[in-house]
């Protein structure tokens, strides 16, 4: 995977690839820049030296080590302040941050929202200002993250939560795992028009070396079967019409853990 940048009207989004297809973030703007989720501190130094940055912000949206094993070189390297979820044990942090709460990292304004289910403090970072959201691995491209801490019930609360966001939210989720989650979507929901097409695009994106990051919210809720666990007819689709929308969605997180 190559480094790729977004570029949004008042700042720029640079995802750099890492560890175990994830995605490092590092948000930049005139005069500063913030990185999300650092599970290797040596291809964000290495950019960040290329391109004369450096960071005063580190963001980590939870514990795991493909996330956050960076952040002690970072911080380090460039004196970083490390925010990251209240009371998860992130020694490097001197920001915790909880449920609602605002935290200002240069000219953005985040909301904190807290999205257990893949762990039991996961955290994601909503800017409105910008329409931008890093979620971590609570949401992914066409696909959610496993159930290491939280239960079924954690995680569609985190991702309903996640779905009353504006349509046009941009996501920048923790991995680059969208083709398998697409084809397992497919083989479970094979009659959404909509899925099929977004299949085709990830698969011409990632054939031409390129990432399928950003998605939107509003095509996670239409192509995301774990945003869907309440649509009656996928909910028929897998034989659970009358299945409470929990159920549904522990019976697609089943699944797909066997897919």
């Amino acid at each position: 995977m190559s480094i790729e940048t977004i570029e949004l009207e008042n700042l720029s989004i640079t995802l750099v690839p890492a560890c175990m297809q994830n995605y490092i973030y590092l948000i930049s703007w005139s005069g500063g820049a913030a990185v999300v989720d650092p599970g290797d501190a040596e291809p964000v130094l290495a950019f960040l030296k290329r391109e004369s940055i450096d960071p005063g912000w580190i963001l980590a949206t939870h514990l795991h080590g493909d996330h956050v094993a960076g952040v002690p070189g970072l911080k380090k390297a460039k004196g970083a302040k490390v925010i990251g979820p209240k009371g998860s044990g992130l020694h490097e942090m001197e920001i915790g941050v909880k449920e609602g709460d605002s935290v200002t990292v240069g000219p953005i304004e985040f909301t904190v929202l807290e999205t257990p289910g893949h762990t039991l403090r996961d955290t994601s970072y909503y800017d409105a200002g910008n329409g931008v959201l890093f979620c971590g691995d609570t949401l992914f491209a066409g696909g959610c993250g496993r159930l290491f801490e939280g239960g079924p019930a954690d995680m569609w609360a985190s991702l309903l939560k996640l779905r009353k966001l504006p349509d046009q939210t941009l996501v920048f989720c923790g991995h680059e795992y969208t083709l398998n989650n697409l084809e397992f979507a497919v083989s479970i929901d094979p009659e959404n028009d909509a899925l099929q097409r977004r299949l085709r695009g990830a698969k011409a994106l990632r054939n031409a070396g390129k990432a399928t990051i950003p998605s939107t919210i509003g095509e996670e809720k239409q192509t995301n079967p774990f945003m869907r666990s309440d649509n009656l007819e996928l909910k028929t689709a897998l034989g659970l019409e009358d299945a409470d929308d929990v159920e549904v969605f522990a019976e697609i997180r089943s699944r797909k853990d066997r897919f």
